[in-house]
């Protein structure tokens, strides 16, 4: 099933978390015990799959896109693995739009799954979003190596760079980028 979303996730130009990405995140679920999540960036629910083993048996999925497309293999990606639907709850929309409908403190994780260039939002509202002791976990942020080239100044390298260092002097957050996948910074509020 996951072989499927990843080879869906190819066909519409996706680049899907890698295995170990997918077993970091859930691993990070389940050391929360998380029984809600958010994830921006739904996908072909490669990554939904992942979180959604390491929540708790009750725990609900809130998966954001702006692609209707995506989210409708998404569904059936996550009723192929037997989740039933009363598990997910995916909504249709810029995230940074629907963030902010959502309520405060009410969610043990967020996985954003963007582009860079909305990192500082996306964790700007993460730590709205979060109760204490909540995690984050930014995908990409090894920047496809760039991150360690200080000659590489592409918009995503540097925001990427200057997201990590934000999250690292921030007193709100403790931080550690894990070297999986595409690089995933996971932070716990403080």
């Amino acid at each position: 099933m996951l072989r499927t979303a990843r080879s869906l996730a190819r066909e519409v130009g996706l680049d899907a978390v890698t295995p170990g990405t997918g077993a970091a995140l859930r691993l990070l679920a389940a050391a929360g015990s998380a029984r809600a999540v958010v994830e921006i960036g739904t996908g072909t629910g490669v990554s939904g799959v992942w979180l959604l083993r390491g929540m708790r048996a009750d725990g609900v999925l809130t998966t954001i896109d702006v692609e209707v497309e995506h989210q409708r293999i998404a569904r059936r990606i996550f009723a192929e693995a037997g989740f039933p639907s009363g598990r997910t709850r995916i909504i249709t929309g810029r995230a940074l739009e629907v963030l902010p409908r959502l309520a405060d403190g009410a969610y043990d994780m967020v996985f954003v799954d963007t582009e860079a260039t909305n990192f500082s939002s996306c964790v700007a509202a993460a730590l709205r979003l979060l109760r204490r002791g909540g995690v984050l976990a930014l995908h990409g942020t090894l920047a496809d190596g760039r991150i360690g080239d200080p000659a590489a100044r592409d918009v995503e390298t540097v925001t990427t760079r200057e997201t990590i260092k934000a999250l690292r002097e921030s007193e709100d957050w403790t931080p550690a980028l894990l070297p999986v996948g595409h690089g995933l910074l996971a932070a716990v509020k403080c």
